[in-house]
Formats: structure tokens, sequence, C-alpha cells
């Protein structure tokens, strides 16, 4: 955005819109209080509309303690601040930062803390090689024309850069444009068909890397959740033959008494297709754990070097034999490690 042309309105643009773009993921701080807390509060405040300015004026501040550190000198001399701009330049990078957020299929939740409810457009995924490979080029295809202008001796006038940022953000608008046209497609073909000879509670669509047309499909019934491959191009649901049924779990007392801890609570609220699994501890160890999976996070065999059947966001909730909560627990290389629950610290 800075080198599309908002670098010529202020000395700084680019940095501060940089550092904007960046800060609302400063929230990963708050894992420092553990796994549950970081979770609950990961793409909180920083990502809600009322957080916006008041990140903004952080990050506008820190670019003014650096000029005033460099003695107020910048590339562009004739180019002086321009502080309120550069504030509103700042939310609207941050702004930059929920929408891009809210085209992954994790969300976001910008009315907080009015509202909890978390909004996501489902249609890129959350490291999308195609995006990136357009802001790349627009930034380096640039650069190199400018060592060939050094070469022949041309005079800089201001800031370059600018025909090849217009043309990065212009293909990144074009590939949500493919990718929402064809999400919408693969959810229609979802919603044509019944399953198990009754017709769906709801449905969903989520993107795979690169290919705009391979989606991963979900699927309420009644009685159980059905994964699917989808194929929008032409369009068809289960191409090969493939689907997975999740039967919906009972409710027993041990379910229950995990949904009640910290950090399935937090869990709960974020996830849309949760499912529950309970494991029975043998002993001399006597308890349960009740692992919480989104069956949006369950795809294709070997995603992230896992499993089918082990989702990438997973939460594990431990309880002893007389179903009281003893902490949250985490798998890293094969040891368990358990944190004690929110609630009893």
């Amino acid at each position: 955005m800075g080198r599309a042309g908002l670098n010529r309105k202020t000395a700084l643009a680019t940095l501060t819109l940089t550092l904007a773009a960046e800060a609302p993921d400063l929230d990963v701080v708050s894992g420092f209080w553990g796994r549950a807390f970081g979770f609950e509060h990961h793409r909180g405040f920083t990502h809600s509309f009322l957080g916006l300015p008041l990140v903004a004026v952080v990050v506008v501040g820190f670019v003014y303690l650096v000029w005033r550190l460099r003695r107020r000198k910048t590339k562009y001399p004739d180019l002086p601040p321009r502080w309120g701009l550069l504030f509103w330049y700042a939310c609207l990078a941050g702004l930059s930062h929920i929408l891009l957020d809210f085209t992954n299929n994790y969300g976001v939740r910008p009315f907080w803390p009015f509202s909890e409810k978390w909004y996501s457009w489902d249609i890129v995924f959350i490291v999308e090689p195609v995006m990136l490979g357009f802001t790349i080029l627009g930034l380096i295809v640039p650069y190199l024309f400018s060592l060939v202008d050094k070469e022949i001796g041309a005079r800089t006038r201001g800031p370059r850069g600018r025909s090849g940022a217009i043309l990065a953000l212009i293909g990144v608008v074009l590939m949500w444009g493919v990718r929402d046209y064809e999400h919408r497609r693969a959810v229609n073909a979802i919603e044509a068909r019944n399953y198990d000879g009754v017709d769906p509670l709801r449905v969903s669509a989520y993107p795979t890397m690169v290919n705009p047309f391979h989606w991963f499909g979900v699927i309420e019934t009644p009685s159980s959740f059905e994964l699917v491959a989808v194929d929008s191009l032409t369009p068809e649901v289960d191409p090969e033959d493939r689907m997975e049924i999740r039967y919906k779990p009972e409710e027993t007392p041990i379910t229950l008494a995990a949904k009640k801890s910290y950090a399935a609570r937090a869990f709960l609220d974020w996830a849309k297709y949760p499912v529950t699994e309970t494991e029975v501890l043998e002993p001399p160890e006597e308890g349960y754990i009740v692992h919480f999976q989104d069956l949006r996070y369950v795809q294709a065999p070997g995603a992230f070097g896992r499993d089918r059947g082990r989702g990438v966001l997973d939460v594990h909730i431990k309880l002893d034999k007389n179903l009281r909560v003893v902490g949250d627990v985490y798998e890293r290389r094969q040891k368990q490690v358990v944190e004690p629950d929110r609630d009893q610290r």
C-alpha cells in the first residue's frame, strides 16, 4: 500500500504501514500466560475495530520515537512526516490485517468486546503462495528496474515501485474474486445433495493451498458430520468416493465436566464443528482425557505432517477419576505436558 502511492503523501509512510499491518499479532504475547489463555485472546482486542485506533497510536508513537532518534532524518528531506495522516495510514494497515485474517477459515472477532462472534470468509488458505507471489513480485520487479536505471544514470525523483505495487494489489483482489466465486460453487454443490437420506443442517467449504478448485467440505446432519473433497470446477462432491463419516458422540458426565474447563470453553466459543472423543487412562494413572477437535481442521492425510484424524488445533482436557479437571494436556514430541486449568489457578 505504501509503494502503491501512500508513500508519496508523507515521509515514513511505508514504515508506519508495515509496522501497523503486523502489530495486531502482538497478541501472541498472551501465550506467556498459558496456551489456553493465549488461545482465548488470539485475534481478540488487537484484531477488533475498537482496538484498532489504540494499536495505531502505539505504532505511530514508536515511529515518532525512531524519527527523533534518527535526528529527524528521512530518505526524502523534501517530504516531511505528517503525523495525523500517518495515524490514519496505521488504521488502514490494521484494517488490512483484519481483512486478510477474515479471508481464511480461522476467522476474526471484529466487534470484540461487544460481540464474541467469529466471522470468516473461508476463501483463502492460512498460507497462500499465490498471494505471496503477487506481493513479492510487486516489490522485487520495480527494484530490478531501479538497478537498471542506476546503471544508465537515470535520476530518482521520488519513491519508486508504484506500478508494480498497484498491479500486485489488483492481482490479490482478482484472486479473492476467483476464490469467492469457486467457494460459492462448492457450497452450492454440497447443499444440492442429501446425506443418509436427509437434507444437511448446515454445510461449509474450506480452502486448500494454491488450487482454487479444490475444497474441503464439512456437512452436518442430525446424527453425523461428513467430510468430503469438493471439486468446484465440475462441480462435483466427493469425486474420489472417499467420504468420511463422523457420528456425533453422546454427551456423558465426563464430556460435560471437561466442557466446564477454561480451555474447553475458549475452544468451543471459537469452534464451528466441534466433536469430542474420550480416552480412558490406564492404571496406575486413573482418569480421562477428553479430546476436543474442530472438523474445519481435519483435512487430507499427511497435512502439516499429521495423520488423518488429528487436527491442527486440538484441545485435550485431563480429568481425574472423580471428574475433576486436572489441566490442559498438550502433546509435544511424544511427551505429555500438563498445564493446570486456569479456573484452578
